[in-house]
């Protein structure tokens, strides 16, 4: 049955041109812009759900994280995935990102964690196939593999602007982080796309330390807030978020932090930037 599904897939794929935009960019990979903006039709859309985890490659034999660094799975975990090159989440289970991404950097196979994670399949980057033909290639890898913590990210139902705010909230409600829209007719781009929207009730980027201005009042002698700049230049300060100890001993100038934001303001700065914790690459 395994043989019959990979012909099956096979021959479907070599009714397209697999010369991948990805593979001609060394993999660069393909990432969502954050938006809030009205969707006209909803059924250009396919809704599914962004899951708290570790963003994982697979290509080439190797698990990698996106920014190209290896992962040590344990070798059962490696052999059940198909040749297929694709993307993921390994993920722990809701409000568990920071056991997943500790995992990943313990480099550690033997860690039992590995016996908890899922591996939550959302892209092909090496096909030039429409979206929605991509996703529903990813079920029929699901059925080939045959594990289940091998899943395709779920998808959700929705014709209009309700149902999108409905069913964030019902996935926001069970511990998800959010949705992703994805254009069914885009092929896989690696840049920041419109073709891709990331929903999601609070925001969250990353900015450098350049400086803080001083604390007032209870603050006083302590760090009020964190001047940053974000990968696009643009300069603001962080003064939420933050613990007593953590003003008492900021992060240090030049390191990296993630932040929470809600929208942004007209000038096209995050409106009220929540300091979350110190960024660790991966």
């Amino acid at each position: 049955m395994q043989t019959i599904l990979m012909l099956l897939i096979v021959s479907f794929l070599l009714l397209f041109p697999i010369v991948s935009v990805a593979a001609q960019n060394g993999l660069a990979l393909m990432h969502a812009k954050q938006s809030n903006v009205a969707i006209a039709d909803f059924s250009q859309y396919q809704v599914t759900e962004k899951y708290d985890g570790v963003r994982v490659l697979w290509h080439k034999g190797v698990l990698s994280t996106r920014s190209g660094n290896r992962i040590a799975a344990p070798a059962w975990f490696l052999a059940a995935l198909p040749e297929l090159s694709l993307e993921g989440e390994l993920w722990l289970g809701y409000g568990q990102f920071d056991q997943v991404s500790s995992l990943v950097r313990s480099h550690s196979e033997d860690d039992e964690r590995w016996q908890s994670v899922s591996l939550m399949v959302f892209d092909l980057p090496m096909s030039l196939l429409p979206y929605q033909q991509r996703y529903q290639l990813l079920e029929q890898l699901v059925t080939q593999v045959e594990q289940s913590w091998f899943q395709r990210v779920a998808g959700y139902p929705v014709n209009d602007q309700r149902e999108l705010t409905n069913t964030l909230a019902k996935v926001v409600a069970a511990g998800g982080e959010g949705l992703m829209l994805n254009q069914r007719d885009a092929l896989y781009q690696p840049v920041r796309s419109d073709a891709i929207i990331k929903l999601k009730p609070k925001y969250d980027a990353e900015a450098e330390v350049i400086g803080y201005s001083p604390g007032k009042g209870k603050y006083q002698g302590m760090m009020g807030a964190l001047i940053v700049r974000d990968s696009d230049g643009r300069r603001f300060k962080v003064g939420t978020g933050f613990s007593d100890a953590e003003r008492a001993e900021p992060p240090k100038i030049g390191q990296w932090i993630s932040y929470q934001y809600s929208g942004q303001t007209s000038t096209g700065l995050p409106r009220f930037p929540s300091f979350l914790r110190l960024y660790q690459a991966l």
